[in-house]
């Protein structure tokens, strides 16, 4: 698993020739960085007197924030996972007509799965983006720049994500699923440029009033 290795094990790997991990692997990365990201925050704010009034928000806040970080690091592997699955359809035999038949669905099903799972990342990203917001609005102060990379890192997961869903798409036969998913990364990414907006600008007001 991804997940078990060395962070420097890890960058080994998405350096390296191998096609996975990859975009979609760093994109969940980046996911789970924002998150970390958003649950230090809190963690920096519960406990202070100065933030008791939050500190009930701080700690539901946490506790989202660790699910999420729990999914994106997870979805380090799924994406992998997902695109050996299409290598795996690609590798069946074709020399009769039937094998080629069985390989093409094989491999329209595999990519639609490749599809769907940065797919989901964006999803959960713009639940990610509450808690940023959160943060950055009610955190502790001192580290509201902290909670200004959490958004730009889930940001950055969405875009990523985005190109990961968008390159499976293109290589899928079912018109009505490409265009509903096309549909989704559009308004999934809209919002993750209204989203990260709104974090940038709590924080740029906060920093300025230091």
């Amino acid at each position: 698993m991804l997940t078990k290795q060395t962070l420097s094990r890890f960058l080994d790997e998405l350096a390296s020739a191998s096609p996975a991990p990859g975009g979609g692997s760093a994109a969940a990365l980046a996911g789970a960085v924002g998150s970390a990201l958003s649950s230090m925050v809190c963690n920096l704010t519960i406990g202070k007197k100065k933030y008791e009034p939050v500190e009930a928000e701080m700690k539901q806040a946490l506790r989202k924030s660790e699910e999420l970080r729990g999914l994106f690091t997870g979805m380090i592997d799924r994406d992998a996972d997902a695109f050996n699955k299409v290598m795996e359809a690609f590798a069946l035999p074709k020399e009769s007509e039937d094998q080629k038949a069985l390989r093409a669905a094989a491999i329209q099903e595999a990519t639609k799965e490749a599809a769907l799972v940065p797919l989901e990342l964006m999803k959960h990203v713009i639940d990610a983006f509450a808690l940023a917001r959160s943060v950055a609005e009610k955190g502790n102060a001192s580290s509201v720049s902290d909670a200004g990379v959490s958004a730009l890192m889930l940001h950055a997961a969405c875009e990523s994500a985005a190109l990961n869903v968008r390159i499976n798409l293109a290589g899928i036969r079912d018109s009505e699923f490409v265009g509903w998913k096309e549909e989704e990364v559009s308004t999934l990414r809209r919002t993750s440029e209204s989203k990260v907006r709104e974090v940038m600008e709590i924080v740029d007001r906060r920093i300025a009033s230091m």
